[in-house]
């Protein structure tokens, strides 16, 4: 059985919480770097970037995690991307952490008032599904290296991607019930299984 953390620092982890239940995946709350010893992967979910970072580094969770993400699959989503990201573009209040190579602009797709849910497509072992992305403060992603596959794009710029086990959104897939990228890394059983997709891109 697979344990996964969800990051208890700020933001809305309670969903997330929720949605693995529903999965009948177990997580737990991850907010000291001995929490991470009882885990087999992590979810930084949204919220204020700024804040998150402070509070890693006032929990001493930064290098933990840094080194916790080698062996084991992590999930960002909007500022929890930020925070995975290795640049953020004009941004000297948030430290990333690196795990993913990609380039992010902070808040580009607009203020809180400006939240809003944009339709987008993935294309998953040959398979197209649609769904409406939940946008609030969203980060854009301005550049991604070879190495990272992008999943779905928002508007003209990438807003899924995945290097390795590591997987980014721009947006919120808790807000609206939608599982898919907590199975794609947290559920072996899962035909999404992000190994399953590795296979597919290797044929």
């Amino acid at each position: 059985m697979i344990d996964v953390g969800i990051l208890e620092l700020q933001g809305n982890y309670a969903l997330h919480h929720k949605i693995f239940s529903d999965l009948g995946i177990r997580s737990k709350g991850v907010k000291l770097p001995k929490d991470l010893d009882a885990v087999d992967g992590l979810v930084i979910p949204g919220g204020e970037s700024t804040t998150i970072s402070l509070l890693l580094d006032t929990y001493k969770l930064r290098q933990p995690i840094i080194d916790f993400a080698k062996d084991h699959p992590v999930m960002g989503t909007c500022a929890g991307l930020i925070m995975m990201a290795k640049k953020i573009e004009n941004e000297s209040k948030v430290k990333p952490l690196g795990l993913v190579d990609v380039t992010v602009n902070r808040n580009a797709y607009g203020r809180q008032i400006m939240s809003k849910k944009e339709p987008i497509s993935i294309k998953l072992m040959h398979e197209s599904i649609s769904l409406n992305a939940t946008l609030i403060r969203a980060p854009k992603i301005t550049h991604v290296s070879e190495s990272v596959r992008v999943l779905a794009m928002i508007r003209d710029c990438p807003g899924i991607i995945l290097q390795g086990m590591h997987l980014g959104l721009s947006f919120h897939p808790e807000l609206d019930g939608i599982t898919i990228f907590h199975e794609i890394l947290y559920n072996p059983s899962s035909r999404f299984y992000w190994t399953n997709l590795k296979k597919v891109d290797a044929a």
